[in-house]
Order: structure tokens, then C-alpha cells, then sequence
């Protein structure tokens, strides 16, 4: 389902079952996989791949160069950057323009979930269902299951695949408190 007001490119390619909310936009070339929810306000970039069952809520923006493994979760307002020297003009006092950018690319790997707020910089990788915090500003790579928040973001402990924090004296091969899912 895509709402009658969402700009989707009709050179994007849309899997089954997504659905798009009002006033989203996805440009040219982007790839969404199948039983995704991009919510209202959501721009997808040129060129960016979500694969399947992934939710983006309200007003993030997904810049070019991004990749959304299997099954991520982008809360509102959370921002993926591209541009590695961000400015509006050039050394010459010209408008920069896409070609003089120096772009960085962003993976989310697989069941990762970004907090509200979130601001991602290039060059990064979030881990297998790694926890960003809320407001959170990710400058470096995020290991998988990793629970990170903060400005700049630290790591503070690690996390099940359902999303608890794991207590600090838990082992591999332990089972998870809350769902009793095996840690290995």
C-alpha cells in the first residue's frame, strides 16, 4: 500500500506487502524489500537497499550509500548521514553539489534497532541486533548485540536478540533471563 500523497520513484523498486505512509519519499533506484512500513514524513535516498521486514518511523531520513539488513528497526526522527565534510559551498564560494561530496557508506546489519533521534555518521557499522539508544550519536562501529548510547556513543554492555540487556557475568551458550534464548 502506498498512500496517495507518499513521492515514490518510479524507478524504485518496492517488494510485497510495504507499506508507505503519507507524505514519505523514495527516490530513484532505492530498494525495499518485502513486509517493510515506512512511515510518514520518511525519505529514502537515491540508491539505498532495505531489505526485508524492516520498520522506519516518522521523519527519518535514510541518505544515500545505506544499507538496511533483514528485520531493522529505525525509530523516529533518526538520520543515517552521508557526506563526510559537510558544507554548502566549495573553496571557489560555489554550491557544492553531489559530485564534490566525499560520501561514506552506513550498514545496519540484521535485527539491529536505532532509538529515537538517533544520528548515524558515515563510514559506520551497527552490528547484528545491536541497541542505539535514543538520541544517540554513533561515531564509530557498533559490535553486534552491542547497547550503546550517548553523544558520542559508548558501549555499555550487550544485549539479547530480544532486545533485554544481558546481565554481566552471563557466558556464552547461557540463556537469555528475559526469553530464554540461547546466548550463543
Amino acid at each position: 500500500m502506498i498512500h496517495p500523497t507518499a513521492d515514490v520513484s518510479p524507478d524504485a523498486k518496492i517488494g510485497t506487502n510495504v507499506k508507505i505512509w503519507h507524505q514519505a519519499q523514495v527516490r530513484e533506484g532505492a530498494i525495499i524489500g518485502n513486509n517493510c512500513i515506512i512511515a510518514k514524513n520518511v525519505y529514502i535516498d537515491k540508491n539505498v537497499e532495505i531489505e526485508n521486514n524492516c520498520k522506519i518511523q516518522n521523519n527519518s531520513s535514510i541518505y544515500h550509500k545505506t544499507k538496511l539488513e533483514n528485520g531493522v528497526f529505525i525509530g523516529p526522527h533518526c538520520i543515517l548521514t552521508n557526506d563526510k565534510n559537510p558544507r554548502a559551498i566549495s573553496n571557489e564560494k560555489e554550491i557544492k553539489i553531489s559530485d564534490k561530496w566525499s560520501e561514506g557508506k552506513i550498514l545496519v546489519k540484521e535485527g539491529a534497532s536505532l532509538g529515537a533521534g538517533a544520528i548515524v555518521l558515515p563510514d559506520i557499522t551497527i552490528g547484528k541486533y545491536a541497541l542505539i539508544g535514543a538520541g544517540s550519536i554513533i561515531t564509530k562501529n557498533v559490535p553486534d548485540y552491542g547497547l550503546i548510547y550517548g553523544n558520542p556513543a559508548r558501549l555499555k554492555g550487550f544485549v539479547c536478540k530480544c532486545g533485554n540487556k544481558i546481565t554481566e557475568n552471563k557466558n556464552q551458550g547461557d540463556f537469555c533471563e528475559n526469553c530464554s534464548l540461547n546466548l550463543s
